[in-house]
């Protein structure tokens, strides 16, 4: 069992805090690795009982976009399989990328070796200004 390490950058050049996850594979598909980051992000979310802000690799349904997050209209519980499918289909149409080093990932069904200390970078894709 090794801690693969998750990293969100932007195209702007922002970098968020990286933080872990304990995957027992040596080898995941990138669709699971994305499942698997959203359902924790999702876990993470849903035991905070007061939490308003939804700090995630996409934003979920019936939201806004705010400085640190996606504040929810109404206090609720988030679905991790719908977020999970919501991820999946950015992830399909160019909303983000997966980077393994130096390496780029564009297929959900391609297979990422998890050494130890695997560091997975979610590249968020941000619209140009007046373009």
């Amino acid at each position: 069992m090794g801690t693969v390490t998750f990293v969100d950058e932007t195209t702007a050049g922002d970098r968020d805090t990286a933080f872990g996850l304990e995957i027992a594979e040596e080898r995941l598909t990138v669709g699971e690795l994305i499942r698997r980051r959203v359902f924790q992000e999702v876990a993470e979310f849903n035991a905070r009982s007061q939490a308003q802000v939804f700090q995630g690799l996409v934003q979920p349904e019936n939201t806004e976009r705010v400085l640190n997050g996606y504040a929810l209209r109404t206090p609720r519980r988030i679905d991790p399989e719908i977020q999970a499918a919501r991820a999946l289909k950015a992830f399909g149409g160019n909303g983000f990328l997966v980077l393994v080093g130096d390496r780029q990932f564009t297929d959900p069904d391609e297979e990422i070796d998890l050494a130890l200390g695997t560091e997975v970078t979610f590249l968020k894709l941000v619209a140009l200004v007046g373009g």
